[in-house]
C-alpha cells in the first residue's frame, strides 16, 4: 500500500441473491436488507445483478406499462434511501 489512510480505500459488496421475476417490492425489500448488512459490515458500495428489481428474465414483462412504472418507482425509492450514504 502506498501512502493511502483507510479513509481514501471504497470498500464494495456483491450481493448475490436470488430476485423473484415479477416481485418488484418483494426483491426491493431483499436490497434493502442486502444494503443494510453490507453497511454494518462497511461498505461503500454494493453492486446487484442487472435487473434486480425486476428479476432475470423479465420477459413479457417489460413490455407492461404498469410494470416498469413499479420498477421506476422501486429504484427512485431505494436510491432514495440510500441518499445519505449509510
Amino acid at each position: 500500500m502506498t501512502d493511502q489512510t483507510v479513509s481514501d480505500i471504497l470498500r464494495i459488496a456483491v450481493a448475490q441473491l436470488n430476485p423473484t421475476v415479477g416481485d418488484v417490492a418483494g426483491n426491493l425489500a431483499k436490497a434493502r436488507e442486502a444494503r443494510a448488512d453490507a453497511a454494518r459490515q462497511g461498505a461503500d458500495l454494493v453492486l446487484f445483478t442487472e435487473l434486480f428489481l425486476a428479476g432475470y428474465p423479465p420477459e413479457d414483462l417489460v413490455l407492461k406499462p404498469a410494470f416498469l412504472k413499479a420498477c421506476e418507482r422501486a429504484a427512485q425509492d431505494f436510491a432514495r434511501d440510500t441518499a445519505d450514504g449509510g
